[in-house]
């Protein structure tokens, strides 16, 4: 069931959500949170897809905030809102609405919105596309327990994860995180099954991929050992390679869907990689509204290097690129021994103990989200 209503008011879309719950026959307000997505006009469609298709898993109050400022002085000068209503059906299990704010009511947007989140329900805000520069100081982001940004919409993705990184707030997570929660799982499984001492380890990736930055420094932060940045034609993450003293475990993903696992001593096993698509990305991240931990500490491990651009580029590299475009000094093929030459301090010295990405209390749950969030 649609409502659409035009030049109106919080209160009287209040009003339109209680009358299409009783025309639905739906009396009791179901939902467990309000996800409150801010996208364009352009975007818009796309990300309620996709959160439509999450609110089957979470019922939630999805409300789209589109900004509408206008162009000329005099269109910026009118303050207007637009809204449409949809009950259950087709927008997913929850209620879905559609802000439209004209004029100078898009600098005001939090003032529209909080009179529609849920009571005593978390509230979650997505920017699909283009994020503040410090979401938790934005006026909707001050609303929200948890904020998820998208470094992979921006034209920058490395430098935007730079830019997270000295922004980060308790609460936030960006979705190129969560594109690497199964290499995080099945890196932390291999490592519980072979127990020995890692000396390196490389990331193959696509140029400038945000998810193969973070998952090259979780292996840096975790493992405590150098770990190259090494380019390739994708799509998204190929390959995984950690060297141990007993030989290489090597997680290989060359069609974006299966993956093989080849650890010394053990026949070669497949491994479903598949790419998830933004609506199971958006699924995983409502399934927990504490604060990630484990992605705080990788992004904060890289904040100097990422918001160089380059990884490798700091007098201090835990991680270099290494690759056609990895930087200068690299090369078009570089491997291992490239990588290595752009590390000008000797690697920290590797603990007898043996070392897994999962952290404390892992194996293959990796301590809370360590290794439960998502591929790229």
């Amino acid at each position: 069931m649609n409502i659409d209503l035009t030049d109106t008011t919080s209160s009287q879309i209040n009003a339109a959500l209680v009358q299409a719950r009783r025309a639905a026959g739906i009396p009791a307000v179901g939902m467990v949170l309000t996800l409150v997505i801010v996208t364009d006009e352009g975007n818009h469609y796309d990300a309620l897809k996709a959160a439509s298709d999450a609110s089957k898993e979470h019922p939630s109050r999805i409300l789209v905030v589109i900004k509408r400022p206008g162009r000329s002085p005099r269109d910026r000068k009118v303050a207007r809102l637009d809204a449409e209503v949809r009950i259950a059906g087709e927008s997913g299990t929850g209620e879905t609405v559609l802000l439209r704010l004209y004029g100078e009511l898009a600098a005001h947007a939090q003032s529209v919105v909080l009179p529609l989140l849920l009571p005593d329900a978390p509230v979650v805000v997505w920017w699909p596309d283009d994020a503040p520069e410090h979401p938790s100081e934005d006026l909707l982001g001050r609303l929200a327990a948890r904020r998820i940004t998208d470094a992979q919409a921006t034209e920058d993705p490395v430098s935007t994860l730079g830019l997270r990184a000295r922004t980060y707030t308790p609460g936030d997570t960006d979705l190129a995180w969560t594109r690497i929660t199964p290499w995080r799982s099945v890196l932390a499984a291999a490592l519980d099954q072979k127990h020995s001492t890692i000396t390196s380890a490389v990331v193959e990736g696509e140029a400038y991929n945000p998810s193969g930055e973070l998952l090259a420094l979780w292996l840096a932060e975790r493992l405590r050992v150098p770990v190259h940045r090494q380019v390739s034609d994708g799509p998204g993450l190929t390959a995984v390679r950690l060297e141990t003293a007993d030989g290489t475990i090597c997680l290989d993903r060359a069609n974006g869907s299966l993956a093989e696992l080849a650890m010394p001593g053990q026949p070669d096993r497949h491994v479903a990689l598949q790419r998830r698509d933004k609506s199971e990305l958006i699924a995983e991240e409502l399934r927990r509204l504490d604060p990630d931990e484990m992605y705080a500490s990788a992004v904060k491990f890289g904040a100097s290097r990422l918001g160089k651009g380059v990884m490798g580029s700091t007098p201090d590299p835990s991680v270099a690129r290494t690759g056609s475009a990895a930087g200068s000094g690299s090369g078009s093929g570089g491997g291992g021994k490239a990588g290595a030459e752009a590390r000008p301090e000797a690697p920290r010295p590797v603990p007898k103990a043996p070392a897994k990405p999962g952290g404390s209390g892992s194996g293959s749950s990796g301590g809370g989200k360590a290794t439960g969030r998502a591929a790229s």
